[in-house]
C-alpha cells in the first residue's frame, strides 16, 4: 500500500474542506466509499467546520478509512492520486509543521477596510515574497497529463452502475457527430475554443473526451476546477515548446471574472492552445445575452442529440455483443427517447434515491412500491402489473418501517414522477396498470447485490403466471425453484415449504411430500398440515395425526377440522365396535354420532340397543329422535327419565314453550340480517314467507343471496316456481346451484334425490 498518498490524502481532503474545490470532489469519493461498503452509514469520515480548514484533528480517521478503501479497491490508488492532484491545483500554499501537516492558523481582520497585505502564519523565519500578475496558483504545466492519461470520470463524466468483470465506463459508442466534432478539433489544432452544446445527460463530457483522445494526442490536458483565475495561464504557457488543451467542461462555470472571456481566448489561441468545454443549451441561451458570454460567438459549436440515431444504435447493439456489457446490452432493449447516455448515466443516481427512500421520514411506501414491481420482474412478470397486485405484494416487506406515513396515492406520484424529466422508477403501461423501471430490470437487477426476493411475493408471482396466458408458468416457476433451493440450502424451513408447494403445482406429488416431510421435520407447521393431508387422503390416517395435530396447534383451521373429522371416523369405528361386543355406553355416544350426522333412523336404532341393555343415559337421545319424528307424547315421557336423572337439557324441554310472537321472532333475525351475519337474512325471508309476507320475504332472500347464501337463491326459485314463472325460477336454481345448494341441483336434474334410510322400528 502506498502510505505516502494514504497521508497526503488525507491532509489534502481536510485542508480542502469547506472550499469549493471540495464540494466538486467530495461526491466521487462517496462513489468509490459506496463501493467497498455494503451498510448505509455514513460514508464520509467527519469533516472540520469550514472556518476551521486546517483542523489537523480528523486526519487520523480519514487514514484509516482511505487505507481501508485501498485494501479493497485496487483502482482506488489512481483515483485518489486524480483528486488529491485536482485539490491541490486549486488550493493556494500552507504553511507546514515539524512533521509536515498542516498547521492550523486563526487570525481575525475586523474594525473596517485592511490597508496593505494581511499575513497569516504559524510562524514567520525568513521570508521571500513573489508578485504575480493574478490570484490564485496554477499547476506546473509538466505535470498536467495527456488525453489519453485522463481519468473520464474525475474530469465531469457521471459513472454508470459498476459491472463485475467490466471497466468503470462501459465502452465508448461513436455518435453520428464524432466526424463533425474531429473536425473542429483539427480545424483548431492551431488554438481555439471548440464547444459541445447538448440538453442535460446526452453524453457531451465522454463524447468531447474521447475525441480529444482521438485527435489531440501530444497535448497536455489542464482540468482547472470551477472558479480558477484562467488570467495567469498565457504566461504560464509562454515560450514553452509542448501543446496544451484545455478542458472547460459546463462552461458556464468558468465565464465572467478571472474566466474565459474573447481577450484570453485570443491569447491562448496566440499560443496555439486549444480549448474544448461542454454546455447544456439552457446554459447556452442564458450566457448569449450576459456579457460574460461573448466569447461564445468565437466558439466552433457541435451540436448533440440526446436521442440515438438507427446508426447509432446499430453501433451499440454491436459494442453490446462483443463486450458482453450488461450495461450496454440493457441500453439496447430498454433506453429510448432519454437517450442511451441518460440511460446509462440516471441509474445509480436514481438507484441511489430510491434505496435511500425506505426511510421513515422519506417515501418508504413508495420505495416499497417499486421494490415489489421490481421483484416481481426478478420472478418473470415483466409484463403490465396490476395497481392490486403491487399494493398486495408492496406489504410482505417487513424490513420497511413507516409505510403508514405515506399515503397510496402519494406512494405513487412519487415513484412516476420522471426524474430530470426523463426516467421514473415506475412506469405506467396501460389503464391502472404498471412495470418496473426497464433500465432497473435490464441494467440494474443483473449487477446489484439485491435482497432475495421473500417467498410470499414469489407465490403471487406464481399465481398470476398461472392465472394469466401472456407468462409461462413453467418459466416463473423455474426461477421460483432456484430461488426457493438457495434460501432451503441457507437453513430456510420456509423455502423448504414453498418448494413442496412449487413441486405440487406442477403435478409432482412425490416431489412435494418430500419436500414437506423435511419442512415439518425442521418445524414447519404448514408444511405438517400439508403432509398430514396427503397422508389422510392416502388413508393413511394414524399416521398422518401426529402432523395434522401440529398444524392445527399452529391454528391451521381447516387441518384442525380435518384432525377432527379423522378422530370422529376413528371414534365412530371404535364405538361400532364397542356395541357390537355388547357396550351400552358405547350405543349410546354411537348413536350420538349418527343423530349429528343427521341419520336419525340410524340413530333410533342404536339407541334402541342401549335402552334394551336398561342403560338410562340414553333417554335424552331417543326423546329427541321421537321429537325429530313428531311423536311428541314418546318424547315427552323419554325427556322426563333423562330429567330424573339430573339432565339439565331435558328438564328445560319439559317446561312451557314460551308463547313469542311473530314480530318477536322477526326481531330475533333482523338485527344481525341486515349486517349481512350467517344466515339470519335468508330465515328471516322463510319466517315472512311463512306467514303470507312474500314480497317482503323475497327482499331478504335477494339480501342473503347478495352475502352468499345460496339459500336466499333457492327461497327467490321456489317464490318464482310458485307463481308460474318458470324462467325466472330456472335463472334462480342456476344462481343456486352455482353456490353449491343440493336442493337447486336436484332442481335442475344436476343431482340425484336424496336416498331415505327408510323408517325405524318405533315400537319402543
Amino acid at each position: 500500500m502506498d502510505e505516502e498518498l494514504v497521508v497526503r490524502a488525507a491532509t489534502t481532503f481536510v485542508h480542502a474542506a469547506g472550499t469549493e474545490a471540495w464540494e466538486g470532489v467530495r461526491w466521487r469519493l462517496v462513489e468509490m466509499f459506496r463501493r467497498v461498503r455494503d451498510d448505509d452509514s455514513t460514508l464520509l469520515p467527519e469533516m472540520p467546520n469550514g472556518s476551521y480548514a486546517g483542523d489537523t484533528e480528523s486526519v487520523p480517521t480519514w487514514q484509516i478509512c482511505l487505507r481501508e478503501l485501498m485494501e479493497n479497491d485496487s483502482g482506488a490508488a489512481a483515483e485518489l492520486r486524480s483528486l488529491v492532484g485536482e485539490l491541490s491545483a486549486s488550493a493556494p500554499a500552507e504553511p507546514h509543521g515539524p512533521a509536515g501537516t498542516p498547521v492550523a492558523v486563526r487570525n481575525l481582520v475586523s474594525g473596517g477596510t485592511a490597508h496593505g497585505p494581511i499575513v497569516q502564519a504559524g510562524a514567520i523565519s525568513a521570508l521571500t515574497f513573489h508578485t504575480t500578475a493574478y490570484p490564485g496558483a496554477l499547476p506546473d504545466p509538466e505535470s498536467w497529463p495527456t488525453p489519453g492519461g485522463v481519468d473520464p470520470i474525475a474530469l465531469g463524466v457521471r459513472p454508470a452502475h459498476r459491472a463485475p468483470g467490466h471497466p468503470p465506463l462501459p465502452a465508448y459508442v461513436l455518435r453520428d457527430r464524432d466526424h463533425d466534432l474531429d473536425a473542429a478539433l483539427s480545424e483548431a489544432r492551431g488554438g481555439g475554443l471548440v464547444l459541445l452544446l447538448g440538453e442535460p445527460f446526452t453524453g457531451k463530457s465522454r463524447t468531447a473526451l474521447e475525441a480529444m483522445a482521438r485527435g489531440s494526442a501530444g497535448r497536455r490536458v489542464f482540468a482547472p476546477p470551477r472558479g480558477t483565475d484562467l488570467r495567469g495561464l498565457p504566461a504560464l504557457l509562454q515560450g514553452r515548446p509542448e501543446r496544451y488543451l484545455i478542458w472547460l467542461d459546463d462552461l458556464d462555470e468558468h465565464l465572467g471574472d478571472g474566466g474565459l472571456e474573447p481577450r484570453l481566448l485570443a491569447q491562448l489561441t496566440a499560443l496555439h492552445v486549444v480549448v474544448v468545454a461542454t454546455m447544456r443549451e439552457d446554459a447556452y441561451d442564458a450566457c448569449r445575452t450576459q456579457p460574460g458570454g461573448r466569447v461564445l460567438d468565437l466558439a466552433h459549436i457541435v451540436e448533440l442529440a440526446r436521442e440515438w440515431g438507427p446508426a447509432e444504435r446499430e453501433r451499440l447493439a454491436r459494442e453490446a455483443a462483443r463486450t458482453g456489457d450488461p450495461r450496454l446490452i440493457g441500453a439496447v432493449s430498454s433506453s429510448g427517447s432519454e437517450g442511451v447516455a441518460a440511460y446509462l448515466a440516471l441509474g445509480p443516481l436514481l438507484w441511489d434515491e430510491w434505496w435511500r427512500a425506505r426511510r421513515p421520514d422519506r417515501h418508504p411506501r413508495g420505495h416499497a412500491l417499486v421494490r415489489a414491481a421490481w421483484d416481481l420482474a426478478r420472478c418473470g412478470l415483466t409484463g403490465p402489473l396490476s395497481k392490486g397486485l403491487l399494493l398486495k405484494a408492496h406489504e410482505e416487506y417487513a424490513d420497511v418501517a413507516g409505510m403508514e406515513r405515506e399515503s397510496v396515492e402519494d406512494a405513487f406520484a412519487w415513484a412516476v414522477e420522471r426524474r430530470h424529466g426523463l426516467l421514473s422508477l415506475l412506469v405506467r403501461a396501460t389503464g391502472d396498470t404498471w412495470r418496473a423501471a426497464p433500465f432497473y430490470v435490464e441494467t440494474v437487477s443483473p449487477i446489484q447485490e439485491l435482497p432475495d426476493v421473500p417467498g410470499p411475493l414469489w407465490g403471487c408471482a406464481l399465481e398470476v403466471a398461472r392465472m394469466d396466458g401472456a407468462y409461462d408458468y413453467a418459466e416463473v416457476a423455474a426461477k421460483a425453484r432456484v430461488a426457493f433451493q438457495r434460501a432451503a440450502d441457507a437453513g430456510d424451513a420456509s423455502a423448504l415449504h414453498n418448494l413442496g408447494l412449487l413441486a405440487e403445482s406442477l403435478g409432482e406429488g412425490d416431489e412435494a411430500e418430500r419436500w414437506f416431510r423435511r419442512a415439518a421435520e425442521a418445524g414447519e407447521a404448514r408444511s405438517a398440515g400439508r403432509l398430514g393431508r396427503i397422508l389422510a387422503e392416502r388413508g393413511e390416517g394414524k399416521v398422518a395425526e401426529s402432523f395434522l395435530e401440529a398444524a392445527a396447534e399452529a391454528g391451521d383451521a381447516e387441518v384442525a377440522t380435518l384432525l377432527g373429522k379423522l378422530l370422529r371416523d376413528r371414534a365412530e369405528r371404535w364405538f361400532a365396535a364397542g356395541a357390537g361386543h355388547g357396550s351400552a355406553e358405547a350405543s349410546h355416544l354411537l348413536g350420538d354420532l349418527r343423530l349429528g350426522q343427521g341419520d336419525v333412523y340410524g340413530a333410533h336404532h342404536i339407541y334402541l340397543d342401549a335402552a334394551e341393555a336398561r342403560y338410562e343415559p340414553v333417554a335424552r337421545g331417543m326423546g329427541i329422535v321421537h321429537l325429530l319424528l313428531r311423536e311428541n307424547k314418546t318424547a315427552e315421557v323419554w325427556m322426563r327419565r333423562a330429567a330424573a336423572l339430573g339432565d339439565e337439557c331435558a328438564a328445560d324441554f319439559l317446561h312451557p314453550v314460551s308463547d313469542d310472537t311473530v314480530e318477536d321472532a322477526i326481531g330475533y333475525f333482523q338485527d344481525d340480517a341486515e349486517r349481512g351475519e350467517g344466515l339470519d337474512a335468508g330465515n328471516l325471508g322463510v319466517l315472512l314467507e311463512e306467514h303470507d309476507r312474500p314480497d317482503e320475504a323475497r327482499t331478504w332472500y335477494l339480501k342473503g343471496y347478495k352475502f352468499g347464501d345460496a339459500y336466499g337463491a333457492f327461497r327467490l326459485a321456489e317464490l318464482h316456481k310458485k307463481a308460474g314463472e318458470d324462467a325466472e325460477a330456472t335463472a334462480w336454481y342456476r344462481k343456486a346451484a352455482a353456490l353449491g345448494h343440493p336442493g337447486a341441483k336436484r332442481a335442475l336434474g344436476e343431482a340425484p334425490a336424496p336416498e331415505s334410510n327408510g323408517p325405524a322400528d318405533q315400537s319402543k
